[in-house]
């Protein structure tokens, strides 16, 4: 059966976001900078190979999975000089048949949970590939960040930063029609899933920050890039941007 993105041309999504695709390198880099030694990675939901060069020179083995055969074939012609990487056409849920259990040092899951109905069935997937002490890295699109808060509060609601249930945010139509699921989670409901599922919380950033097309037009992109550094650490504690990185340690 042919998955989503197989009829979507996603690299073309990216054309003219190189600010939301460099902030988002910016956060892997600096929480990739608390682990000492990454062997083996396991991208899940890789597609084509977007991300793969800001944590490939960390890692002797690479595992890029995704549930589009379009995706990947478009991965392996980006990475055909690269040996130490696996392709592996698979849905999340299917991983642990495929992957064997305790052999991933590092899993990375970025602009992927938003599709997944059952974010529990996720985690405990990636908790039984990891080794003991393994690292997961999960970006999340966030239900509280500023701007939907104050939507929020504009239209009476001042429940949302309480309402720690994830909410979908496709139209009507969208759901009838049955497409992807596109969730959006509160960061403490996240935090605590993670630790019900056998994780412990150890770094976070707030990403694209200054998501904003009509500033992305008043400023140079470097500019934004510099701006954007320096305030996704600090932010995340307020959990500030539309976009949150986490990165936890599976418990011993």
């Amino acid at each position: 059966m042919a998955a989503a993105y197989d009829t979507y041309n996603y690299p073309s999504y990216w054309k003219d976001r190189d600010y939301e695709h460099e902030s988002e390198l910016i956060a892997i880099k600096e929480l990739l900078g608390n682990i000492e030694i990454i062997n083996t990675v396991l991208e899940v939901g890789a597609g084509y190979g977007r991300l793969t060069p800001s944590y490939m020179y960390r890692s002797k083995r690479v595992i890029l999975s995704d549930p589009s055969s379009k995706l990947l074939k478009i991965a392996r012609e980006n990475y055909a000089d690269q040996k130490n990487i696996k392709y592996l056409h698979s849905k999340l849920e299917n991983l642990d048949k495929k992957v064997k259990s305790k052999s991933i040092d590092l899993a990375i899951m970025v602009r992927v949970l938003h599709h997944i109905d059952d974010c529990d069935l996720a985690f405990s997937t990636i908790h039984k590939l990891l080794r003991n002490k393994g690292y997961f890295l999960l970006e999340f699109a966030n239900k509280r960040h500023l701007k939907a808060t104050f939507a929020h509060f504009f239209k009476g609601d001042f429940t949302i930063p309480i309402d720690i249930f994830p909410k979908d945010i496709r139209s009507v139509k969208h759901k009838k029609q049955k497409t992807l699921p596109f969730v959006n989670y509160h960061p403490d409901d996240i935090a605590k899933k993670l630790e019900d599922n056998g994780f412990e919380l150890i770094g976070k950033r707030s990403v694209s920050n200054i998501r904003s097309s009509t500033i992305k037009k008043m400023f140079p992109t470097d500019t934004l890039l510099s701006i954007e550094s320096s305030i996704q650490k600090p932010l995340s504690k307020i959990n500030f941007g539309p976009s949150m990185f986490v990165l936890s340690q599976k418990k011993a």
